[in-house]
């Protein structure tokens, strides 16, 4: 029997996880079991992750001593500063996490050390450090200083309150907690494959972390959260949708936030984040992004049958909360490290490198050299 070949290993699973369970049912998602809804609704992004690491929900002590042990590791080392300072004109947010991923590799005396102790050790210590990287670095790109954080404050409150030097408003925090939910993990994306290939290989936890950084670039996967607010603010007004997405469409251009390549019949987290929008938009009395994103989603489903994906009203969230939008796919990032990680510490306890390539390239061609060539070389040689 030959070797399956599937492309873009469709339908060929490559590991057997206990993490993320995206299709429990139709449109559904799971972490270590627990359905996304339910986490949303009643656990914090600090508790998710702590599930995500560690296989089972945290007890009241345990939970403690984990938020103090994020808390410990916020702040950056002040070689990273330096560095995200250097490079804080023209570089993209993406590109300053994975330098400052790179920089906690170098940095870290047991960066080599693959023991389960070491990987939830640099675990927790980069998932602490990623929302502080973020506001360091787009604080440093504005001209300003970064802040640093305070140990009282929640994984979300102290980013707000990093990047804008305010007070986190608990409206704010509670609609971005949500987000760093929604991201924390989503099985077999295109992220989490590079971080357990990349793992296969016995690389370290940085090294791995950086890869799934990388892939979160292409156009086709990350980004799109940025893309839709640009398009928004482009189009302005309500009025002028019907028009834009029609016109789009006879283009033959993508209408970015539409088409999930798993998700043919909708998303529950695209669902959830829709709902966010909504109750944030009503909470805060500006409701016009929120009913724009509305106005599209009904075109695209009357003219292409297609719904909304999960970034499709992230966008609008960020907007309305005063981020940027060029954060946006670096928020996905500080989100999904929690899963990145986790599939990282599960492959190097369970290895198997990927993956396998086969060869259906020419067989046995004749080398030649015409005399062009030994010319060319008896130039050379005198």
């Amino acid at each position: 029997m030959g070797v399956l070949y599937s492309p873009g290993l469709d339908g060929i699973i490559d590991a057997i996880t206990g993490i993320g369970d995206r299709e429990p049912t139709e449109g559904g998602l799971a972490y270590r079991g627990y359905d996304i809804h339910k986490l949303v609704e009643q656990s914090s992004y600090e508790e998710v992750a702590f599930l995500l690491l560690y296989g089972r929900l945290p007890d009241t002590e345990e939970f403690e001593r984990f938020c103090n042990e994020l808390s410990k590791h916020r702040e950056l080392p002040g070689g990273l500063t330096n560095a995200l300072r250097s490079a804080a004109y023209g570089a993209r947010p993406l590109d300053m996490l994975s330098t400052a991923i790179a920089f906690l590799g170098t940095a870290d005396p047991e960066a080599q050390d693959l023991s389960r102790e070491a990987l939830l050790r640099k675990s927790i210590m980069t998932i602490a450090k990623l929302p502080t990287a973020i506001a360091a670095s787009y604080r440093l790109t504005q001209g300003d200083e970064p802040i640093n954080p305070m140990r009282q404050l929640t994984h979300t409150q102290n980013f707000l309150y990093m990047l804008s030097g305010y007070g986190p408003d608990e409206v704010a925090v509670s609609a971005l907690d949500r987000m760093l939910i929604l991201y924390a993990e989503h099985e077999s994306d295109v992220s989490g494959f590079t971080a357990r290939m990349k793992a296969s290989s016995s690389a370290d936890y940085y090294s791995a972390a950086t890869a799934s950084m990388g892939s979160l670039k292409g156009r086709l996967f990350g980004g799109a959260d940025e893309h839709v607010m640009q398009k928004l603010l482009s189009i302005g007004a309500f009025d002028r949708a019907e028009e834009w997405v029609v016109d789009t469409l006879k283009k033959r251009r993508r209408i970015m936030g539409f088409g999930h390549s798993v998700y043919r019949h909708g998303d529950d987290r695209a669902r959830i984040m829709k709902n966010i929008s909504r109750e944030l938009a009503d909470k805060l009395g500006d409701p016009r992004w929120h009913l724009l994103c509305e106005r599209i989603e009904e075109l695209m489903l009357r003219e292409k049958q297609m719904r909304h994906e999960l970034a499709f009203y992230a966008g609008p969230i960020l907007n309305i909360l005063g981020i940027p939008a060029e954060l946006g796919t670096a928020i996905l990032a500080a989100g999904r490290i929690a899963g990145w990680s986790a599939h990282i510490i599960d492959q190097i306890n369970n290895n198997r490198m990927i993956p396998r390539f086969e060869y259906q390239g020419p067989n046995g061609p004749n080398y030649q050299q015409d005399d062009n060539w030994l010319v060319i070389k008896k130039v050379s040689d005198a």
